[in-house]
């Protein structure tokens, strides 16, 4: 099984995106990552591994299936127990210890005149929400991060190594908050179809 430690950066708004990729590189990561993510941060310099290599599996559907794969689920729903490791250790898989993950904007694609239901449809994100409380039930081994105004804290809090129980916690309460804003946005939308 892999040794290193293990980050997934797969985001629809790259703000402050590379320099929580240079951070993680500093600090010995292996960085995965996906599409327009992977681009950007290849583009600066930053050596990333693909999802699809890391998975042994293409994108598919036009992009709509990257993500959801035991390579990935695995390592980040892990917890570090002894069945759990022997079972990663079975499989190959890593654990995964960071995920920053923003999710595609359906809101902000809803309020634009003239999108087709097509195009809304499009914007339900899918992969992000479901790695997103995947890390967020096992915060107390992962740090998640689905706001890029909190990269800055959680540099300073992981300068000298892993982010505290505390505030990983505070991120995972951050997120049940935002898929749930993020579902009921799609469920009134579907309700007014």
């Amino acid at each position: 099984m892999e040794t290193s430690k293990f980050a997934i950066l797969s985001v629809f708004n790259k703000t402050k995106i590379i320099e929580l990729a240079q951070f993680l590189k500093s600090k010995g990561y292996t960085i995965l990552s996906t599409g327009g993510t992977f681009r950007a941060l290849t583009d600066a310099g930053i050596d990333v591994v693909e999802v699809s290599a890391h998975t042994g599996f293409p994108e598919i559907l036009d992009g709509r299936v990257k993500t959801l794969h035991p390579r990935i689920h695995g390592g980040i729903l892990a917890r570090d127990i002894p069945e759990h490791v022997e079972t990663l250790k079975a499989h190959g898989i890593p654990m995964i210890d960071v995920v920053a993950v923003n999710l595609y904007p359906f809101e902000e694609t809803l309020a634009k005149p003239g999108m087709s239901q097509n195009d809304i449809i499009e914007m339900i994100d899918i992969g992000g929400p479901t790695m997103l409380r995947a890390s967020a039930k096992n915060f107390e081994r992962i740090s998640v991060l689905c706001d890029s105004g909190d990269y800055e804290e959680f540099m300073s809090r992981t300068q000298s190594g892993t982010c505290d129980l505390e505030f990983r916690r505070k991120l995972a309460a951050k997120v049940f908050a935002r898929t749930s804003e993020y579902d009921s946005a799609i469920t009134n939308w579907l309700k007014i179809l």
